[in-house]
């Protein structure tokens, strides 16, 4: 098992929560702590199924017309940017399992009863404000690559993104621009809702927590990121139906390198 070091400092203020550095060995933990979990309450893949592919396919019909059509990949692509708070029920059903506790498929819901349940949804509401200022950035990016001409068709739109230099220049203006947004959601995410499902703690208090914890190990956290990502790609296809399996495995795999990023000795966890 992989070992971690606390960060400390004398001018640390005395109630904020010690964060860890961490190494590859611990994201090796956590993929596989993860995927056993998995393995072991299958049950829970009708919810992972149901919320990916609603949303999935919404974000689909929602960039279908014209006027929205230069907002599909942005919309499909930024879906994950709300990954983190579709899994929160994973985070639960794992603290029950690590907990030794029966586990069932309707534990999953069994979050909204958290003392933090109110604090979840601030780090949601930011989270949802993290995607609209994605979507604007998305439409700047539009404008100035191909200006206010909108596409006829989605089909159309494809060809003019990948066969012209305008094209291009916005595949590569939107990576840039999508992978600042994509290190915002996961460095405020990471650790801050798995903290809120297992402790009484604040929004604040998490979101701090979370994102000194992936600003300490930044390189790790951006292989964290691709590792996600890759999967989260992977499992849309086709239709989305593949992320009843993935998400699943990353909410519990995330919840298990919470437990690496965070020394919990400092804080109180909840039990039922």
């Amino acid at each position: 098992m992989a070992t971690s070091t606390i960060r400390s400092s004398a001018s640390t203020p005395r109630k904020t929560i010690p964060v860890r550095e961490i190494g590859d060995a611990d994201l090796r933990f956590a993929l596989r702590e993860g995927w056993e979990d998995f393995k072991d309450m299958r049950g829970d893949i009708f919810f992972a199924g149901l919320i990916y592919t609603v949303l999935g396919l919404a974000a689909v019909l929602m960039t279908s017309s014209n006027s929205f059509i230069p907002f599909f990949l942005p919309v499909v692509a930024g879906v994950g940017l709300l990954g983190p708070l579709s899994a929160v029920g994973f985070y639960e059903l794992a603290r029950r399992r690590e907990d030794g506790k029966e586990v069932h498929w309707f534990n999953f819901v069994d979050v909204r009863k958290r003392p933090s349940a109110d604090d979840m949804a601030i780090v949601g509401f930011l989270l949802l404000t993290v995607f609209a200022l994605w979507l604007m950035a998305a439409g700047l990016l539009y404008l100035a690559t191909f200006g206010w001409g909108a596409p006829t068709s989605i089909n159309g739109f494809l060809t003019s993104v990948f066969t012209t230099p305008e094209g291009w220049m916005l595949i590569v203006g939107g990576g840039i621009v999508g992978a600042v947004f994509g290190w915002i959601v996961l460095a405020l995410s990471v650790a801050s809702l798995p903290m809120l499902v297992d402790c009484e703690i604040s929004a604040a208090e998490a979101v701090s927590a979370s994102w000194r914890a992936a600003n300490a190990n930044k390189g790790e956290m951006i292989r964290w990121g691709i590792i996600v990502t890759g999967l989260l790609v992977l499992g849309s296809i086709p239709m989305f139906v593949g992320l009843a399996f993935v998400l699943p495995w990353l909410g519990y795999a995330t919840w298990h390198l919470y437990t690496r990023l965070i020394d919990r000795s400092a804080i109180t966890p909840l039990h039922d």
